[in-house]
């Protein structure tokens, strides 16, 4: 089929959807939808799942929820700009009343097309997915002479159904809707992996994904256009919202089309500049997602505040950073809860993590209150040095309760990992900003904060005490966290083989370490799967987050022998 090129302008709608705000959604697409009009657009693409919000979970099962996705779409239709095709993604049904992914193709008003989500995820509740378009793997659409190739999300992770069908039908373009969570290291493989398709399809592909945070996720945006060679023509900012143009040269009338909304070429015209936002570095990109989390967290649930124990710690400082970077420090409510064992040095660290920040912070003391419930339970040992941080737990939660904030944890994937939590007592909270990150990933990112304070001409918002002193729970005189717990560079290592990437006991031997340490910690991470189910939810930035990811029996007889 004879071919030629012909010019159209995209806009990529980068946006940060509410799973359930159909009304608030709709609003945000039909927003975008005008700017890109007014900007020339010929088409807008928008994320996957955008109208519902993402990952919608079991509210795919509900027929009132699949019922409400389509009137929305219905009603949003006739309300877009009609000169501009838009592709939108939904939550639609089968005819027997499953949940699908789907995107809609919407023109003049009307639905035109809709398209079906052709690989089943792992971790969802979504049916078995078929196409629309009857008798076709795949859907082309002819907009402006260019034949346009849809693949949603999942469908271009493997070169066969919907994607080697299209590379059969050679599309001039392919459009790529995702809903694709933030994980470290994970942007270079997305980016790659457009990049392949492109080339292997042999033409410019469009990537546009969500923004903001859902639960335990974050959407990272990093949207990307590619030409048929693979090269990146334009880029948008990770972690905020964009409206994204870009002028794209394609070929022509390359295959047969399931629908055509206009045979003719645009008349040529001048390109607009293409822009490439800059990558952030690896801790850059930690702390923002961790910030995105907490804050849609807190926001999109309507909390006006949230408060945290200031143990002097680092733990607690990155988290009450973040809390501050994400709602404000006027937002965030730090509250020192020292018993007879807590040093004047933390005290001291937690005012000055305070004042740097400029959050709110008061002093109340618990000592009284431990001695109570140690006299009337005649508690020792572990008992009773449990006791000090059940009555923090419960302290936090009762001002909570009467002021209105949501509390903190404070812990790390470190702690988690073996256990090394108070159960009703440091674990208790609403959300966990850090609980998937190991500690040593905790020192990094307070040192990346405080260095980009200090590049800004601002004061450093960590005290360099609280980086630099050996970490303790201080619930016994001289008590450290090395008393009970391997180095943490040490810990570190061997969680990042154990349950990162899943190495078992032989592959901490392999690795070098001693029988006994690595025996040691293994018997550790698996005994305490009772306490990481009850931990509160928070940011997943790896690939093996607890309770997201990695989910082990809590009864079980397995253990990890040689």
């Amino acid at each position: 089929m004879t071919s030629h090129q012909a010019q159209i302008r995209v806009a990529l709608a980068q946006m940060n959807p509410t799973v359930g705000d159909l009304a608030g959604n709709s609003s945000k697409i039909l927003h975008q939808a005008q700017l890109a009009h007014t900007a020339g657009a010929h088409l807008i693409l928008f994320p996957e799942m955008v109208l519902t919000g993402y990952p919608v979970e079991d509210l795919a099962l509900r027929s009132t929820f699949r019922d409400a996705s389509k009137k929305a779409l219905a009603q949003l239709a006739p309300l877009l700009p009609p000169e501009l095709a838009a592709v939108i993604g939904y939550l639609e049904e089968s005819e027997n009343g499953k949940p699908q992914n789907a995107v809609a193709l919407i023109h003049q008003g009307e639905i035109r097309a809709r398209y079906i989500k052709h690989h089943l995820p792992n971790y969802g509740v979504f049916d078995e997915f078929r196409n629309f378009v009857a008798g076709s793997e795949s859907l082309i659409f002819r907009l402006h002479g260019i034949d346009i190739g849809l693949a949603i999300c999942e469908d271009i992770w493997r070169f066969e159904g919907p994607i080697a069908n299209l590379a059969g039908r050679a599309p001039g373009l392919v459009l790529v809707p995702n809903g694709s969570p933030f994980e470290r290291n994970k942007d270079d493989i997305r980016a790659a992996l457009v990049q392949k398709r492109a080339r292997e399809i042999g033409a410019p592909v469009v990537y546009v994904n969500m923004t903001g945070g859902q639960d335990e996720l974050v959407f990272d945006g990093d949207s990307i256009v590619v030409d048929s060679q693979g090269a990146v023509l334009a880029r948008a900012p990770q972690f905020d919202d964009a409206l994204i143009v870009v002028d794209l040269e394609c070929d022509t009338r390359t295959s047969k089309p399931d629908l055509i909304i206009s045979d003719g070429t645009v008349a040529p015209y001048e390109k607009l500049e293409l822009k490439k936002s800059a990558r952030l570095d690896e801790a850059a990109e930690i702390w923002q997602a961790l910030v995105v989390g907490l804050r849609d967290y807190v926001e999109k649930n309507r909390f006006p505040s949230v408060i945290l124990g200031l143990s002097g710690g680092i733990d607690s400082a990155v988290t009450a950073a973040i809390a501050a970077d994400a709602l404000g420090p006027a937002r965030v409510f730090g509250v020192a809860l020292p018993s007879k064992y807590s040093s004047e040095h933390s005290l001291h660290d937690a005012a000055d993590l305070a004042h740097r920040i400029g959050l709110n912070h008061r002093i109340v003391p618990i000592q009284e209150m431990v001695d109570q419930f140690v006299s009337h339970l005649s508690l020792t040992g572990l008992a009773e040095e449990n006791v000090q941080a059940r009555v923090r737990g419960t302290t936090l939660m009762g001002i909570s309760n009467q002021e209105g904030h949501l509390v903190l944890a404070t812990g790390n994937k470190s702690e988690l990992a073996v256990g090394y939590s108070t159960m009703y007592g440091d674990a208790v909270g609403g959300y966990a900003p850090i609980k998937d990150l190991l500690k040593m990933q905790v020192w990094e990112i307070a040192r990346w904060r405080n260095e980009k304070a200090k590049m800004r001409g601002e004061v450093a918002p960590i005290p360099e005490s609280s980086i630099s002193k050996e970490p303790s729970a201080e619930l016994r005189p001289d008590q450290k966290d090395s008393d009970s717990l391997p180095d943490y560079e040490l810990l570190d290592a061997m969680l990042e083989i154990y349950i990162e990437q899943d190495g078992g006991l032989e592959g901490l031997l392999t690795a070098g370490f001693s029988k006994e340490l690595a025996t040691r910690t293994v018997a550790m991470v698996d005994r305490a799967e009772y306490k990481r189910r009850q931990y509160p939810p928070g940011t997943k930035i790896s690939s093996r987050a607890f309770g997201k990811d990695r989910r082990l029996p809590i009864t079980s007889k397995w253990r990890e022998n040689l």
